[in-house]
């Protein structure tokens, strides 16, 4: 007979494995004529309800299959598929408590990786934008940093690494926000730390160039010449060809553009070197 649900669906591409009491002796399985014990039915009731997008339903009965059956073959195998009915129905709190228990429980499973990236997962899927609240976006950013420290030749942990990039980048674009919103309301010093702590914390992400111009603005608007300068020359060395450098060099005076040419040094440097000089 063909068992349902050997592989979670291909959103997930995982293969779950069967391991620990499988067939032990404090088993005792009733088996019906069709060959299937009870546990086997009740996995194929969760697993038909998966199929039907009754996912807090399948979660349920898969929570059974590991509380009446556990030691059956599908217990393990239904903990973490319970996990991810849940997760699929949106119902993340339950995921994450889900995974916890057999993170818990299970700490050298086969599968334990993939439970570390559901469970960034269910936090990923919550970042809001970026007039809200970030909350959730941090606690996806600790996970996937978990999961990718823990099991860096992971599978999932490809994808981790993907989607720590995109995190990165919506808190990077939270600080960009904040700091606009300092600048058009003259709080200038408070929009210098926003676009700093971009600049400091969050090198790889697509930010950089406006926050240095933004920098730019800001130290122009003190009266900073000589640090607005500096900062021109590292964007101009670092993203020549970008837009936030041919809006910042229309800013400058031809006095700081000439030394901007005049002084190679300055330009050899990286972004980093702004705060961290030698």
């Amino acid at each position: 007979m063909k068992q349902k649900y050997l592989l979670i669906p291909a959103c997930c591409a995982l293969l779950l494995s069967v391991s620990g009491c499988a067939g032990s002796k404090d088993e005792e399985p009733t088996v019906a004529a069709s060959g299937q014990t009870e546990s086997d039915n009740l996995y194929n009731k969760a697993s038909a309800a998966m199929d039907e997008g009754s996912y807090v339903t399948a979660a349920g009965l898969f929570e059974d299959v590991e509380r009446q059956f556990p030691y059956s073959k599908w217990a393990i195998r239904a903990e973490i598929m319970s996990a991810y009915a849940y997760y699929k129905g949106k119902r993340y709190d339950e995921a994450v408590l889900a995974l916890d228990r057999f993170i818990d429980l299970h700490p050298g499973n086969d599968d334990v990786d993939y439970a570390y990236y559901l469970r960034a997962l269910c936090f990923y899927e919550q970042i809001s934008d970026v007039s809200r609240d970030q909350a959730m976006t941090e606690e996806a950013l600790s996970n996937l940093d978990t999961l990718v420290r823990r099991f860096p030749d992971s599978k999932y942990s490809r994808e981790a690494r993907y989607k720590r990039d995109l995190t990165l980048d919506h808190l990077a674009g939270k600080d960009m926000d904040i700091g606009r919103y300092y600048l058009t309301r003259g709080h200038v010093n408070a929009a210098i730390n926003r676009f700093r702590s971009v600049v400091m914390d969050y090198q790889t992400t697509t930010h950089i160039p406006e926050a240095l111009h933004r920098l730019v603005e800001s130290y122009l608007t003190l009266g900073l010449k000589g640090e607005a300068t500096r900062v021109a020359a590292v964007l101009g060395h670092n993203y020549p060809g970008s837009k936030w450098y041919e809006a910042t060099y229309k800013l400058l005076d031809p006095q700081q553009r000439q030394k901007i040419l005049e002084e190679r040094s300055w330009i050899d440097r990286t972004v980093e070197s702004l705060f961290n000089p030698n």
